[in-house]
């Protein structure tokens, strides 16, 4: 926040960055308020009397108001609300006027994610934080109106019931795109290690080391503008390295080895998200009877795999890159009941240790 608590002398200050006339980035310091009331609306009014509002950056007004909320949320929801602010937001308003940002150039934006692939739960928590730093804006900066509300909302607020393949779904689905070989490695990729579209679409030569079984997961691709910008992944435990089965050492050995001029560098699935869709629904088709799904969904029947071979939600939370296990059992406890059952097991098995350890009772005592 921009009104600061002044120990030394037991008063308010306000430290403010604002635009001149000429598009000069300047800071205005005030001290000896009586209140923080009286110091937020001296910076009202100065805000609104410099050429009739303020000409703050939507990156400055960020940094603002994660000041401010690092005093009132813990550490780790404001350093997780940051990771998803600079990753989704900032790369597009960051340097935008905060009066400047229309509905219309919201939408865009929306249209983009949409477009990404995210969970419809991830797009409505990116919207709601968006939001939120807008509400701020309107609450203490003089925005008239936050122009989230005009250009609606995206994503779902819950998860809509998961669409799963099981391994014969797969076994009989990658049969029937085996002549599209890139399209062949990624579907691969995605179900025998359920990472993310956007995580598959940004894989470089060097994430992945054959003689040591593993991929490198540590970036995604996402839509900024209209182009496909490669940024840092969702969140901080997205980064990781995924041990992957001999299935898929063996399919990336024979891929890798038929691609011309690979390097270091080299984006080794180099399709579009459209076409990836594409590519999906023709095979769905051409079995004929499997269930109509979207790319994310190999993400859930990898999770609904690996918890049928008996990985725990700990370790399915850290192969998915989820920032808590809290997330993947939010999100596939009420699809996957096998957890839920070891859970009860588990009790039981606790219950019956401890009566076969109780002395039992002296009846006559």
């Amino acid at each position: 926040m921009s009104v600061y608590r002044d120990k030394k002398r037991g008063t308010y200050l306000v430290s403010i960055i604002y635009q001149d006339d000429t598009g000069a980035r300047l800071r205005k310091v005030r001290r000896g308020f009586a209140s923080r009331k009286d110091a937020l609306l001296w910076e009202k009014k100065f805000l609104d009397e410099h050429n009739g509002r303020s000409r703050m950056l939507f990156g400055d007004l960020t940094e603002i108001y994660f000041r401010d909320m690092e005093n009132r949320l813990k550490l780790s929801t404001v350093n997780t609300k940051r990771y998803v602010v600079n990753a989704k937001i900032l790369p597009v308003f960051g340097d935008k006027n905060i009066f400047d940002i229309t509905p219309a150039e919201i939408r865009s934006w929306q249209d983009d994610l949409i477009r990404s692939g995210y969970a419809p739960t991830y797009l409505r928590t990116i919207q709601q934080q968006l939001s939120a730093i807008f509400n701020y804006a309107v609450r203490y900066y003089g925005l008239p109106k936050n122009p989230c509300l005009l250009a609606g909302t995206m994503g779902k607020g819950t998860a809509s019931e998961m669409v799963i393949w099981t391994l014969e779904d797969f076994y009989r689905f990658i049969a029937a795109v085996k002549f599209k070989p890139a399209a062949h490695a990624a579907f691969m990729i995605l179900f025998w290690t359920g990472i993310r579209l956007g995580e598959m679409l940004a894989l470089t030569a060097d994430d992945v080391d054959l003689e040591n079984k593993t991929l490198r997961v540590n970036k995604t691709m996402q839509r900024i503008h209209g182009e496909d910008v490669v940024t840092s992944p969702k969140t901080p435990k997205s980064n990781r390295i995924l041990v992957i089965p001999d299935v898929l050492v063996e399919e990336l050995r024979d891929y890798l080895g038929g691609m011309s001029s690979l390097t270091p560098e080299t984006h080794i699935i180099p399709l579009s998200r459209s076409v990836i869709e594409r590519e999906l629904k023709r095979g769905i088709r051409r079995v004929g009877d499997l269930h109509d799904i979207h790319p994310h969904c190999l993400r859930h029947s990898h999770t609904a795999f690996i918890a049928s071979l008996g990985a725990t939600p700990v370790e399915a939370a850290e192969r998915l890159g989820h920032e808590n296990v809290s997330t993947t059992l939010n999100t596939y406890s009420h699809a996957i009941p096998g957890w839920q059952r070891e859970i009860a097991s588990e009790m039981d098995k606790a219950y019956k240790k401890m009566k076969e350890n109780d002395p039992p009772a002296d009846a006559t005592a």
